[in-house]
């Protein structure tokens, strides 16, 4: 469609707002770029300024379009999705996504009692907790609480995990791929401590990922709750299909 149909029963900044999206969908209108004033539109499709506006609204709501006081309405750039929550570890996913991501430990493993938590495999019983967070560009995205079963992680605490991928430490030290997991998801208020690191204002909603982390032999290895600034980056899931081979 590349002009209105005035004799469509379909509005006209309906109409307006599919062919904008096309364009878009199409690249013709590239993310980052600024899209014609409403004027410039108003005069190429013989519409008012006011339905326009009504097309971009559209577009705005839908995140397709963002408008910059003073600048003009230009296409919204997606932000980066990592696909977090498979077995290959938060490492690898930032990697495959082509992010540059640094990790740095905020508390080294260290052997602790876990208290009541009914959630935590590890409640009322020894286990190594560490604690990790990762920034891109300088900004703190992902806040992850570990918590790691002793008898099969033996001396964990005298490894260097800073930068590295669990998964891979899992494999390359302790002879362990994980096979399932279990994962919730939810939207939480981070604590006082968990807000300083990861640099949000108290009523900032995060992304809360409970995972239960299972190896052949050792079901419940490894426990994590991974705090998530979604306001940085799309957090997503792969999920695989049946297959036919």
């Amino acid at each position: 469609m590349s002009s209105l149909n005035t004799a469509s029963p379909l509005p006209l900044y309906h109409q307006l707002a599919e062919l904008l999206h096309g364009r878009i969908q199409a690249g013709e209108y590239p993310p980052g770029a600024r899209i014609p004033s409403e004027p410039e539109l108003a005069r190429t499709f013989g519409i008012g300024r006011p339905t326009v506006r009504q097309a971009t609204d559209v577009l705005i709501r839908r995140h397709c379009l963002e408008r910059r006081r003073g600048s003009g309405t230009f296409v919204v750039v997606p932000p980066k999705q990592v696909d977090l929550l498979s077995l290959a570890g938060t490492m690898a996913s930032f990697e495959k996504t082509g992010l540059d991501a640094r990790t740095t430990i905020v508390q080294r493993a260290r052997r602790v009692q876990v208290p009541e938590d009914p959630e935590n495999p590890f409640a009322g019983r020894n286990a190594w907790s560490l604690v990790r967070l990762s920034r891109i560009a300088g900004t703190p995205v992902l806040l992850e609480s570990l918590w790691l079963d002793p008898e099969h992680f033996p001396g964990l605490h005298k490894i260097s995990l800073a930068g590295r991928s669990l998964s891979q430490l899992a494999r390359d030290h302790f002879h362990l791929i994980a096979e399932t997991a279990d994962q919730n998801f939810r939207v939480a208020l981070p604590d006082e401590a968990q807000r300083a690191l990861l640099e949000v204002p108290p009523s900032a909603g995060l992304l809360l990922v409970k995972r239960r982390i299972h190896f052949p032999h050792a079901r419940d290895a490894v426990f994590a709750e991974l705090h998530c600034r979604t306001d940085q980056l799309v957090f997503s899931q792969t999920l695989g299909g049946p297959r036919n081979d």
